[in-house]
């Protein structure tokens, strides 16, 4: 029997399967998680746990998706499921694969997704007091503010005199947030009340 059909016999039509590059994809629902986990350990002899991580995909919440391995069999399975941007919640991989709760630490402060069940869900790598998850693609990255954005510049622009372009916006930095309302606009400084070019 071949592991798609294995898959599909025990979840009957729960878990789509998709096969490339010689590696399993296996997709299911929240609800099979752990279900699944535990099948592709003992049934498909996966006994080793590779990595664990989540993928922003925006509207559609949070990719979960977890890379095991058979080291007796030598076949991959990737295992991904969704859950939702507005309750990111799924059961722990920890009572399955013990090597789960870093990565589920992680994958907790980078995206917000909280892991039922862990027996330690703490930060693991942020400073203490940092606020939000960077690894989601709507977290505005300061440093693109608070230093100029290399694309603002054509070749040749700079120190020679002459006008500077207007200054962009980096990419995912929303157009109110921080000091950009005291830049200066289309190279335009405002100096004792009057407007100085190329300053």
């Amino acid at each position: 029997m071949t592991l798609s059909a294995a898959w599909a016999e025990r979840f009957e039509g729960e878990a789509v399967t998709t096969e490339a590059l010689g590696e399993l994809t296996v997709d299911v629902p929240p609800g099979s998680w752990v279900a699944a986990l535990t099948f592709a350990r003992d049934e498909l002899g996966c006994g080793f746990f590779d990595w664990l991580t989540g993928v922003d995909e925006l509207e559609e919440g949070f990719g979960v998706v977890v890379h095991v391995y058979s080291l007796e069999h030598g076949h991959h399975v990737l295992i991904r499921t969704r859950v939702p941007r507005e309750a990111s919640v799924l059961p722990t991989a920890t009572a399955v694969y013990r090597g789960a709760n870093w990565h589920e630490r992680e994958t907790f402060e980078m995206f917000g997704i909280v892991f039922d069940g862990h027996p330690d869900l703490k930060p693991l790598l942020l400073p203490d007091g940092f606020e939000g998850h960077p690894l989601r693609k709507d977290f505005v990255l300061a440093a693109r503010v608070a230093k100029a954005w290399p694309g603002a510049k054509e070749p040749g622009e700079g120190a020679g005199g002459a006008p500077s372009r207007r200054r962009m916006l980096p990419p995912g930095v929303p157009e109110d947030w921080g000091p950009r309302a005291a830049a200066p606009r289309d190279g335009v400084r405002e100096r004792g009340g009057k407007p100085e070019h190329g300053q």
